[in-house]
């Protein structure tokens, strides 16, 4: 109290001046219409912006609520349009005949929403972590997407944790087609380029152009069929012949966020008869 006192007692020209000069000011905002205007036009500036900054804060701190929740609307949609597809068909197929194929009769893709909590890309063994495991219904040998194309293959799962092998990977193989013709290949990466990805076994009549849209073929039971992967960078010859065809990702996979685990719910029955059909 006594420190209060005697700091006080040391300024005390100054505060008398302050508070004669605070007292002239609120004299001159209250007599005069123009200052006041000012005043309040200052006022509500300042507590504006304050508000503004504010606002921004607590937006930034429930991104990742939000995020997680058009995760889970997203989810929702595919599942719906997967539906309306599978009715679609129903309906094709009752233009055409009055019998349904049995395989018709249930959606044959769900997806399950997740994150991305760990990614690697500057290895050449890539491997992607997703927030969602078993529980959630993963499996192994799911495709993963997001809305920009193809992201991995999931490989192994725990209870609320899945490890999918990433595009960026050599072992990752698919089966891929040009999105304008029937013409079919094998995308596979050569561990050299983030985001560029190699397009292998295609005939050497096939009009391939710079640019050309590359999708998956539906020819696998992980993949659903039209799936974007990239676009045609560059094609080298030997012989006429395409040597080596690089594909630039859709995906940027320095920034992976929010994916769609995609279950092919006739997976098993597909496996089971092709071992069949081998024995």
């Amino acid at each position: 109290m006594q420190f209060i006192l005697d700091l006080i007692q040391r300024y005390k020209n100054f505060l008398l001046f302050f508070i004669l000069e605070l007292i002239a000011l609120l004299f001159t905002i209250q007599l005069h219409s123009y200052h006041r205007s000012k005043f309040i036009n200052s006022s509500n500036f300042i507590t504006g912006s304050i508000y503004e900054n504010f606002v921004s804060i607590e937006d930034f701190i429930g991104l990742k609520e939000e995020n997680t929740l058009l995760n889970k609307e997203n989810e929702q949609l595919y599942n719906q349009i997967e539906r309306y597809k599978t009715e679609l068909e129903k309906l094709e197929g009752l233009a055409t005949t009055a019998v349904f194929l049995q395989n018709k009769d249930s959606v044959k893709y769900h997806y399950i929403s997740a994150s991305v909590i760990n990614n690697e890309y500057h290895h050449k063994d890539n491997f992607i972590t997703l927030s969602e495991g078993e529980k959630s219904g993963v499996k192994s040998d799911m495709a993963v997407v997001n809305s920009k194309g193809i992201v991995g293959i999931v490989t192994q799962t725990s209870s609320n944790y899945s490890v999918a092998i990433s595009v960026l990977n050599k072992y990752f193989k698919t089966n891929a087609r040009f999105k304008k013709s029937n013409y079919f290949g094998t995308i596979s990466w050569d561990g050299k380029q983030v985001n560029i990805v190699q397009l292998q076994d295609i005939p050497r009549q096939a009009n391939i152009q710079v640019g050309d849209t590359i999708v998956t073929g539906g020819k696998s039971a992980i993949f659903p069929k039209g799936v974007l992967i990239g676009s045609v960078k560059n094609i080298e010859f030997y012989n006429k012949r395409h040597h080596k065809i690089d594909i630039q990702l859709f995906n940027d996979f320095r920034k992976l966020n929010n994916v769609q685990v995609i279950e092919n719910l006739h997976r098993e029955e597909i496996i089971n008869l092709e071992n069949n059909s081998y024995e």
